[in-house]
């Protein structure tokens, strides 16, 4: 088993950390250390793998964003969301929005968002409902089939029973 390490480790991996980003070079000096340390290549990957994950939800968390625009006229501001909204990005995706402005209408454009957990859902569910306290009334538009069945299965905006639950503490 040693000459089968030996035989397919990349040699060249070690003069190249300096090249590679450091998130890669953790992941592999991770795995490799676990792996030494306990005598267990499945303890090893799982660390890898779990750190390739974590760093990988860092990253994609960073492309998302809200812009919006207002119609005077009819009192209407329309946000539009592009990117993942998720547990990484849930906090992001609340602090985008402006509660305090005084406006009839809010509408969310999620044509270009998607929904991947129960994080984004929740921070969906607080925005309409923070939204709806001040007054406003508020129009989900464009959401994927994907997001719409993870929306429809735990989001509880549209339900008024669950509105203290969600904004109890908030």
């Amino acid at each position: 088993m040693i000459m089968v390490s030996i035989g397919t480790f990349d040699w060249s991996s070690i003069r190249n950390l300096k090249r590679y980003p450091l998130s890669t070079n953790l992941v592999m000096l991770a795995t490799v250390v676990v792996v030494v340390w306990t005598h267990n290549l499945a303890y090893g990957v799982f660390v890898g793998v779990l750190l390739a994950s974590l760093f990988f939800a860092n990253k994609v968390s960073h492309f998302m964003y809200v812009s919006s625009s207002l119609e005077e006229a009819q009192s209407r501001r329309t946000y539009k969301v592009i990117g993942q909204v998720f547990f990484n990005s849930a906090d992001k995706f609340m602090a985008s929005f402006d509660f305090k402005e005084v406006v009839d209408t809010v509408v969310i454009d999620l044509n270009r968002a998607h929904f991947w957990d129960i994080s984004g859902v929740n921070a969906l569910d607080k925005v309409v409902l923070k939204f709806r306290r001040e007054g406003a009334e508020v129009e989900l538009v464009g959401l994927n089939e994907a997001s719409e069945t993870i929306v429809d299965r735990f989001g509880v905006h549209d339900k008024p029973e669950e509105i203290e639950r969600v904004l109890g503490g908030h």
